[in-house]
């Protein structure tokens, strides 16, 4: 499907004025589809997703299109935004959430294909969040219902959903858009720059030599952070040290010093940029406290944004 922008996605357009003039945005109708990574999506899908996402937000009540749904959430790593957006957002569209730790299952000595058909048979979606991409790809192929990639090691498409909606409130737009990536390719990374060549968006990440991004998107790679930051439109990093590269921490804080975001970066940057950062962050390495407590970072806003694009993304594939 040929990339159909929005309204609100137009230049000089706010996302403010549409929703004054509109009172309702319908439901895209993307039942029984996996979401594994930004590119299962058309632009047109994605346009569809953040505009649902920002009426949800706007209206903030209680609803009940999944009264009776069950979305079963796997976790084989540590979580607290996925987690809780999530569950929240089952909990405030009248569904229900059932947190499973991989370790406590029979994932961890069945097959994974046998138990993601039990899995679908009970529950109406599955959200899973795990190490290999493989193994999501293992529980999509098997089940017979939805299945959302709430993070793996090369991709985190939910997160790029609430990166983006943060852009729009903050821009008005994302089309033309500069996004500066400083540090490591992580798997928030390749999401957002993934959205971003749907979205009209130019993304130039500055990481050390040995850490440039393996899956290949439009994204310019140069090693100077300078590079990536001068006139940006958008700040973003991510920690050094992602959950399963514990033992490589000391090399990874030699290797990434001079790739942080601070005041002198921010300040190689448009006068009005923001800076993004996917959390948890480390303090003083990716992000200094002075740049992620400041009004131009809207961190917290983009935490915020994960339960409102969790919420617009049940309604839509269950």
């Amino acid at each position: 499907m040929a990339h159909r922008p929005l309204p609100w996605t137009r230049k000089r357009r706010s996302w403010e004025a549409l929703f004054c003039n509109a009172p309702t945005w319908p439901i895209m109708n993307l039942r029984g589809r996996d979401f594994l990574e930004v590119t299962d999506l058309t632009g047109h899908e994605l346009d569809h997703l953040l505009g649902l996402s920002m009426k949800l937000k706007r209206e903030r009540r209680l609803r009940d299109d999944l009264k009776g749904k069950s979305l079963a959430m796997l976790f084989a790593k540590t979580s607290t935004r996925t987690r809780v957006s999530f569950e929240v957002a089952m909990t405030q569209l009248g569904g229900h959430a059932i947190n499973l730790k991989w370790d406590e299952t029979n994932f961890v000595k069945g097959d994974i294909e046998d138990e993601s058909r039990v899995m679908s048979r009970y529950c109406d979606a599955i959200m899973a969040r795990l190490y290999v991409h493989g193994h999501m790809k293992r529980i999509a192929r098997a089940s017979d219902k939805p299945v959302i990639n709430g993070l793996d090691d090369d991709h985190h498409p939910c997160q790029a959903l609430a990166d983006l909606m943060t852009i729009m409130e903050a821009k008005g737009r994302l089309e033309g858009l500069k996004v500066g990536w400083i540090g490591d390719s992580t798997n928030v990374f390749t999401s957002l720059s993934q959205a971003a060549d749907l979205t009209g968006m130019e993304t130039v990440i500055a990481a050390p030599e040995g850490y440039e991004p393996k899956i290949k998107t439009k994204a310019l790679v140069v090693h100077d952070p300078r590079e990536a930051a001068k006139d940006s439109d958008v700040l973003a990093t991510d920690t050094w040290v992602s959950l399963g590269q514990e033992s490589q921490k000391e090399k990874r804080m030699r290797d990434f010093k001079g790739y942080t975001i601070d005041s002198h970066m921010l300040g190689l940057a448009k006068p009005d940029a923001i800076v993004l950062h996917c959390l948890p962050a480390q303090r003083g390495y990716e992000i200094t406290s002075e740049i992620l407590d400041s009004p131009r970072c809207l961190a917290f806003e983009e935490a915020e944004n994960r339960l409102h694009t969790a919420k617009a993304l049940l309604l839509s594939l269950i």
